[in-house]
């Protein structure tokens, strides 16, 4: 298939997602958004599911750049800047939030969803490597928590407690998982409380 066309049904999918959800979404759609024929479609993908996880990994519309700013800091900074523009901007939100909603009921569309999470980490990785060769962090630093921690926080505020994010959310997430909570400079922060005996 040529590059053009196959961008033409990738990014097609994903609008028609965002406008129609999941279940709105059809082949017959896509195939009158990007002007391809339906049977071309079904001749790469077997079904919705399949397209709409080739969609959500090679389509331009969730497609982002893997920063290099010389910190981890910076570059976690930037990543999480990026994702939070994602979230927060349609139609690229749109299309995170319907595929997501989906994939809970749908095993297919879940495997889908599990590539394209295992793709971001796998692109994300380098940030680690660099930090680690830099000794900003151990080989004992779990990049896949520092991830998971980072992104949460922007989801759940955004995606499940729907409220916004102010300018500084991202910096003080960041500054939160390679810092920590506690007081600077308290040596009680972050071990457990005695109890008595």
């Amino acid at each position: 298939m040529a590059p053009r066309k196959k961008d033409d049904i990738l990014n097609a999918t994903l609008l028609l997602l965002a406008e129609k959800g999941y279940e709105g979404l059809t082949v017959e759609g896509v195939a009158e958004r990007s002007g391809v024929n339906k049977t071309t479609i079904y001749r790469w993908w077997p079904s919705k599911a399949a397209l709409l996880g080739t969609a959500l990994v090679e389509a331009r519309a969730l497609d982002f750049d893997v920063p290099d700013t010389g910190s981890l800091r910076g570059d976690l900074h930037a990543l999480l800047d990026g994702l939070a523009r994602l979230v927060t901007t349609p139609p690229a939100a749109d299309i995170a939030v319907a595929a997501l909603g989906a994939a809970a009921n749908n095993p297919e569309l879940a495997a889908a969803a599990k590539g394209f999470f295992a793709d971001r980490f796998a692109r994300e990785r380098p940030i680690f490597e660099r930090a680690r060769e830099r000794g900003e962090i151990g080989d004992d630093a779990d990049p896949m928590m520092i991830m998971d921690l980072l992104a949460g926080a922007v989801w759940l505020r955004v995606v499940f407690r729907q409220l916004p994010l102010d300018d500084g959310f991202t910096g003080r997430a960041v500054s939160a998982v390679l810092d920590g909570v506690g007081r600077p400079g308290d040596p009680k922060a972050g071990r457990p409380a005695r109890t008595g005996g």
